[in-house]
């Protein structure tokens, strides 16, 4: 599969495709196929941008809840946390993550959300 940097992609990782790193423009490969660091660094500035583009996506879902939400006292919601890191645990056993890892990483992406959303409704609505 082909595609240009900070193109939507879905889980699959591509095989072959070209993006400027630093100077040069460089193939960013599977990470099973680098075999060197410029490689590697390619490849991690390539998901980092797809991450940042997600977030992006992610916390603009947290504006909407904001918005949407009817009081300040509805943004935390445990129920929903509880269901969303299951969700992600079950994601990370399929694909063969580190679940524990995951649980981390998402302990602390919910926990910036609901920051984000308290702020967001503060601003907006409080």
């Amino acid at each position: 599969m082909r595609r240009l940097a900070g193109e939507a992609v879905k889980v699959k990782l591509c095989k072959a495709k070209r993006l400027w790193h630093g100077q040069r423009m460089i193939e960013i490969l599977d990470p099973a196929d680098c075999s060197t660091m410029t490689e590697v660094r390619a490849g991690v500035d390539d998901v980092d941008r797809q991450v940042v583009a997600l977030l992006k996506r992610r916390f603009g879902y947290m504006d909407a809840a904001a918005r949407i939400k009817p009081d300040r006292s509805a943004v935390r919601d445990e129920w929903r946390k509880a269901d969303v890191l299951a969700k992600v645990d079950a994601a990370a056993a399929e694909m063969g993550v580190d679940r524990t890892l995951m649980s981390r990483l998402y302990e602390e992406l919910i926990e910036t959300s609901i920051a984000h959303e308290l702020e967001v409704f503060d601003r907006t609505r409080g």
